[in-house]
């Protein structure tokens, strides 16, 4: 599948790359036919970029389903976080321009807001874009009543933030709900009682891979087949 917001790239690079062809063939051009396999070649990254592949979720509402593709830049607990909890641990992602950028829940529940703020444009894995970069903020309640908040943040080439949530939809884990063009970062806050088995340097899938559990529920969980798979088969 490829997101439907890639769409007029692709469109736009096919119809320059066979205007070019044309023309190259009609002029007898050298150049213009090594500038239309560029163009070819640049439309075909843009299709690998917006690809969107199928996931699937473990049945499990305290699994805490990761949001973004990507490589784990962090595992801390921050201050500050009220909707939350006030403290918070907080997962940092960073999304290479090879990774996947649909967004997508991590856990089944509600939308309680989705604020959006404006800021500037450092290297998304640097910690100061957490705070001053351009991003997208979603609080949500979880089905078993944890507070935990998504960022979709933008990254210096990444200039552009689809959101498709608003407040008060009913929203399920590992539904997509938007993407982040061309490199980024997202962010979950999870309450600090939340069993994080995710580490550092982790490379996790969106939709997939279980970064750990909400702890309200007081029953033992045991990792099945089909979560070993998710975590292991990125």
């Amino acid at each position: 599948m490829i997101a439907r917001e890639g769409l007029p790239f692709i469109a736009i690079g096919l119809l320059v790359t066979v205007l070019l062809i044309l023309l190259a063939s009609r002029f007898d051009s050298k150049t213009l036919f090594v500038i239309s396999l560029l163009t070819g070649l640049l439309t075909l990254f843009v299709t690998f970029f917006f690809r969107d592949p199928p996931r699937s979720v473990a049945p499990d509402p305290y699994a805490l389903v990761s949001p973004a593709d990507g490589r784990v830049l962090s595992v801390d607990t921050v201050d500050n976080q009220s909707f939350v909890g006030n403290r918070a641990t907080r997962i940092a992602i960073f999304l290479s321009v090879f990774d996947v950028h649909i967004n997508r829940i991590p856990v089944s529940g509600v939308i309680d807001y989705v604020k959006y703020n404006p800021g500037k444009f450092f290297a998304a894995y640097e910690d100061k874009a957490s705070l001053e970069n351009e991003q997208t903020e979603i609080g949500m309640t979880a089905t078993s009543g944890e507070k935990i908040i998504i960022k979709q943040i933008a990254g210096i080439i990444a200039r552009r933030i689809v959101c498709r949530i608003k407040d008060g939809d009913t929203v399920t884990a590992g539904e997509r709900f938007g993407l982040i063009r061309f490199g980024s970062r997202t962010e979950l806050f999870v309450p600090v009682d939340a069993d994080i088995s995710t580490k550092v340097g982790d490379h996790i899938a969106g939709g997939k891979t279980i970064l750990g559990y909400l702890t309200s529920s007081d029953q033992p969980r045991t990792e099945t087949n089909e979560m070993r798979e998710n975590n292991a088969g990125i």
